[in-house]
This record gives structure tokens, sequence and C-alpha cells, in this order.
């Protein structure tokens, strides 16, 4: 299977050696989004709640890229830096998945720590329309 690579503007620029998303057969792979404002390349103002909305935005962006959207995300997984903050993203999220539009599967774990101090990344596995 031939793997592409997926690049929007839309979207924070990769800083390392990593790709956006990877697109294999009818499947995109996506890179964990953080909250930076793709114009600027700036972390955004704010704190959970705007961090999630922003993450979320990028992923969109990703997605849209490799030909998917969310509506075709089969898995994410949430890193959070608190634990203390799950309800408060998980309502954002569930903006975006809505429980009563079949959401994908998901894991949420905490970590020690996360790339510029962010609160939250995430990533995902969709389909390819």
């Amino acid at each position: 299977m031939t793997r592409t690579i997926i690049s929007t503007k839309e979207a924070p620029a990769a800083v390392g050696p990593y790709s956006q998303a990877v697109r294999v057969g009818d499947f995109v792979f996506t890179a964990g989004q953080i909250a930076l404002d793709p114009a600027s390349g700036q972390l955004i103002e704010g704190g959970i709640e705007a961090q999630t909305e922003r993450v979320l935005q990028n992923l969109q962006a990703v997605l849209a890229a490799a030909g998917s959207s969310l509506d075709q995300v089969v898995k994410t997984t949430v890193f959070l830096t608190d634990m203390a903050d799950f309800q408060a993203m998980n309502g954002v999220y569930g903006r975006f998945f809505p429980p009563d539009q079949q959401p994908p599967a998901r894991s949420t774990v905490a970590v020690v720590g996360l790339p510029l101090g962010v609160r939250v990344e995430i990533e995902a596995v969709a389909l390819v329309e």
C-alpha cells in the first residue's frame, strides 16, 4: 500500500521530524494536535475548553486535507496533563463528536507533560471517504 503524507496550512506545521498525518489505503492517521493557532504558530490563550476547541479545529483541518472528516473518525486518543480537566474537555469534545451520532472509540490518558506546556493533545484514526 502507498503512504501519502498529508500537510495543510490550515493546521499548525509539524515542528519536528513527523507529518501532520499519513494516509494509507482507506485510513488516515493523524499526529497529535495541540492548541496552536495555525496562522501565528502561537499557543492560544485560555483554559482547557479553549485549548480543546482549537485542538479539534486543527484536527478537523488535517482530516479535511486528507479527504476525511470528524464524521469518519473511528478512534481518538486524548492526552491530558491533569485528569481534573476531563469533564471540561469532554464537554467540548462532545460538541465535535455528539453522543447521538455514533462517536468514535476513545482512550483518554494522563501524561506528565505535553509540548509547550499545553493541557491537551488529541490524535485520531479516520476513514477516508
